[in-house]
């Protein structure tokens, strides 16, 4: 083929995708920890890299932001099957999945602050966001009632908001325990014996 625009574009290399991997875990534990506006010398030092090569993957801090929470999005969306076929019980799998996105939560939150500034990005990225996790968490919870262990009139998106609005508070407060208080949550979709 020519060199034209009919060349398909070559696939990213394994050590290029996990160099990106690696930036992102890097930028979302800064972002956990300091918020969306630290500076971008902390993510490199997090992800042990020089500033340049954040800014060569990323030009930008909206798309590193953009990437940061895509990333989590997949990694909590990936996490679903992989712990209703490894945890004990399927109640066990809804609790670690929670456990993971609560985590996310208290990422997101900040990172929507920023997010809202181009309220049609935001939009889209909220789209995607219900599109890759609420059935993960329909298919966790539909395997918890199914095996007896949770009530099955709380679906997925209802569940999500509760999880989402128990973590509001944590960005703001360090003394705030969303884990704890979404894990009171958790425990009353226990069934009834």
């Amino acid at each position: 083929m020519s060199e034209g625009s009919g060349r398909t574009a070559r696939p990213r290399r394994a050590d290029a995708r996990r160099n990106e991997q690696t930036l992102l875990d890097a930028a979302a534990a800064v972002f956990v920890a300091s918020g969306v506006e630290a500076p971008v010398r902390d993510i490199a030092a997090e992800a042990g890299v020089g500033t340049a090569t954040i800014y060569r993957h990323f030009p930008t801090r909206a798309d590193l932001i953009i990437a940061v929470y895509r990333h989590q999005v997949e990694a909590c969306a990936e996490a679903g099957p992989k712990l209703l076929a490894t945890r004990p019980t399927p109640y066990d799998a809804l609790g670690r999945w929670i456990d993971l996105f609560v985590d996310f939560l208290v990422t997101k939150h900040g990172l929507a602050a920023v997010l809202h500034s181009d309220e049609a990005g935001f939009e889209t990225l909220h789209a995607y966001f219900l599109d890759r996790l609420v059935p993960v968490c329909t298919d966790l919870l539909q395997a918890a009632a199914t095996a007896g262990q949770v009530r099955s009139d709380i679906g997925a998106l209802e569940l999500m908001r509760g999880v989402g609005n128990l973590c509001i508070g944590a960005e703001n407060n360090p003394d705030y325990d969303a884990r704890r208080l979404v894990g009171l949550l958790v425990a009353g979709l226990r069934a009834e014996d």
